[in-house]
């Protein structure tokens, strides 16, 4: 089996008590939880069974203990994890509305996350063929962005297959929105790629849908699952276009529905391999999908993030 490492944030997810514009009877209070998107794919792995592993950086404080804490007891190898007292460990406020929809509040910067260089990687961390998993919030800042990208092409020339989520939150960028060419030469260092429509319409910009997806292909990028809430999941490679229907659920809280949901095609991939086809099987990647897809749907029916995320006994109750 093929090890993942997820390599990115690890932070707090305050989730509030509120679910939606209706709910205001009484004080709001925020309930901890932890989170971060890289540190919530790698526990997704994990509660599946696949050997996982999580670099990043977290701040010598309450927060970072608690997350240090709930990685090791998902499963997760947290020896790569590097301890800091120059910043503090990322907080996230997160709101609901009543279909489980959330809007962010980041206090990040300073946070420690940014902080990770080169020198923090393990030894011999690439010596063997990984799975190694980005998201775009290690491209907000100028330094961070270079450690990520060297990391990825550090991989990739390691044999390893990259996987980039998009996963952009735009108020994490210094201008609000995030910088499409940093972006865009994260993913075009991926061979897997996911993001959702809504990503997908903004990182385009003047270009189709089509002529954008084809450039990432002509790039290099093999596979693209593009995910569109509890609609059809758009799959594409060089050599076939197919759709998924993800199940469909009563949604609670959506914070780990995408994570839940590129844990679960990562995972599949790591139990079969990343041979140089990995990417032209149709029917492999169809069904790997579906799992994917009933990852989400199963994540989205609870609050928070980690303790979300499936194990194999919830997705065949699912069923």
């Amino acid at each position: 089996m093929t090890p993942v490492i997820a390599f990115g944030e690890a932070l707090v997810d305050m989730l509030s008590s509120r679910l939606g514009e209706q709910d205001t009877q009484g004080p709001e209070t925020f309930t901890p939880y932890a989170g971060g998107a890289p540190a919530n794919v790698a526990v997704a792995c994990a509660r599946l069974g696949v050997p996982s592993r999580f670099l990043g950086m977290l701040g010598e404080d309450h927060f970072g203990d608690f997350l240090a804490a709930e990685l090791k007891a998902h499963g997760v190898d947290t020896s790569g994890v590097v301890r800091t007292s120059a910043a503090r460990t990322a907080l996230a406020f997160v709101s609901r509305d009543a279909l489980g929809e959330r809007t962010f509040d980041f206090y990040r910067p300073p946070a420690a996350d940014l902080l990770y260089r080169l020198e923090h990687l393990p030894p011999g961390v690439f010596s063997e063929p990984v799975i190694l998993h980005l998201c775009t919030n290690s491209l907000t800042e100028d330094t961070i962005a270079e450690t990520t990208l060297t990391i990825a092409d550090m991989a990739a020339r390691a044999g390893c297959l990259v996987s980039v989520d998009a996963n952009l939150r735009h108020n994490l960028w210094s201008e609000k929105y995030a910088e499409i060419g940093t972006v865009t030469r994260l993913l075009d260092r991926a061979q897997l790629i996911k993001l959702s429509r809504e990503e997908l319409d903004f990182l385009r910009g003047e270009h189709t849908a089509d002529g954008w997806l084809s450039e990432r292909l002509a790039a290099g990028v093999r596979l693209i699952v593009v995910t569109d809430g509890a609609t059809d999941v758009e799959v594409r490679s060089a050599i076939t276009t197919f759709r998924v229907t993800p199940p469909q659920v009563q949604a609670v809280d959506t914070t780990a529905g995408g994570d839940a949901f590129i844990g679960g095609l990562l995972a599949m991939l790591a139990e079969t391999g990343i041979e140089d086809d990995w990417h032209q099987d149709e029917a492999r990647l169809r069904r790997f999908v579906d799992v994917a897809c009933h990852c989400g749907a199963h994540a989205v029916t609870r609050p928070g993030a980690y303790a979300a995320l499936p194990t194999r006994e919830d997705l065949e109750q699912l069923k």
